[in-house]
């Protein structure tokens, strides 16, 4: 059975407001939870952006059950990976062994906050993967020691590390990260149903690993409403990631995004409380074969409605279509 994630999206919401969903998300049945993990919102009027580590704390008291999982956070610029190793080791002793690392390559707009400009895309794999090994080796226990082309690690060593530590998840977009994920990660991290990504993971020793996907949905009893939510909020999302790493600020996502239209978004994301159209939209991504699921309901405020009706309608309907 494929399973169906909540995403505590740290873009639309403060931080208490994100723990007492997730608090609901348990209650209500989802099979897991993902948390982003921004300095910025990608436009205005999403309005918010608290400190996703700090926010996972507080939910992994909260909360007993639900998995918790950055997605993704970023180990090259605006954190050090020694430093996310840390923080993630603390994760999995706080949640009781509930919590996967996620990792990405990132997004200007989160990490140019440090300065030192944003490297190009073949640099920045290129310090992802020393990332990656880096914080590999100190879950490994003992002292590490790294010379990299673009980090250096002294004596560092990790003090309270889980017996298990939290399983790594590589975001994929194209060959390169693939081939990445497939050697160094536990599991593979998308948010296009391509078939090809798990295929490309698969060659470079992804099978029998797990594959986690996600897309916006947007929940209203008023179709209008939603769609309205729905291209106020998220219509930055239709870019593609390889326009989003690179824009430096919200004001760049509404530039570009200044004439996409409702009807645009509408098309991409599920507006409504139809759930038949929600299942639709979740159908590709299981037909492709990934096994989890996160979705991110649109709008802060629209949370605790999202959550009765998915507990109600939506989860129900999605379990018996894909299960």
């Amino acid at each position: 059975m494929v399973r169906i994630g909540y995403t505590m999206m740290t873009e639309q919401a403060g931080p208490r407001e994100l723990v007492e969903h997730v608090v609901r998300a348990e209650e209500a049945g989802f099979d897991f939870s993902v948390t982003s993990d921004h300095y910025f919102p990608w436009l205005e009027e999403q309005g918010h952006s608290p400190y996703a580590w700090s926010v996972l704390g507080a939910a992994a008291q909260a909360t007993s059950r639900i998995p918790l999982m950055t997605y993704v956070t970023c180990p090259t610029k605006r954190y050090h990976p020694a430093v996310v190793a840390q923080k993630a080791a603390t994760m999995q002793l706080l949640s009781g062994g509930r919590f996967r690392l996620g990792l990405g390559s990132g997004e200007n707009l989160n990490e140019h906050v440090v300065g030192g400009g944003w490297p190009p895309v073949d640099v920045r794999h290129e310090m992802f993967e020393e990332a990656v090994e880096i914080i590999r080796a100190l879950f490994e226990g003992g002292h590490v020691n790294y010379r990299g082309e673009h980090f250096d690690v002294e004596s560092a060593k990790l003090w309270d590390l889980p017996d298990q530590p939290p399983p790594i998840g590589i975001a994929v977009s194209g060959k390169r990260s693939c081939a990445l994920a497939g050697h160094h990660a536990d599991l593979l991290i998308a948010t296009e149903p391509k078939p090809e990504l798990l295929e490309m993971f698969d060659e470079h020793g992804g099978q029998g690993k797990p594959r986690v996907g996600q897309l916006p949905v947007c929940y209203d009893p008023d179709r209008n409403a939603a769609v309205e939510r729905a291209h106020a909020q998220f219509r930055w999302f239709g870019n593609g990631w390889k326009v989003n790493a690179e824009l430096p600020h919200p004001d760049s996502f509404a530039s570009a995004t200044q004439f996409v239209r409702p009807d645009d978004v509408a098309a991409s994301i599920p507006c409504g409380n139809d759930p038949d159209d929600f299942v639709e939209a979740v159908r590709p991504y299981a037909e492709a074969g990934f096994t989890e699921i996160a979705l991110v309901q649109v709008g802060g405020e629209s949370q605790p409605a999202y959550l009765d009706w998915s507990e109600k309608t939506l989860l129900p309907a999605l379990r018996k279509a894909l299960g």
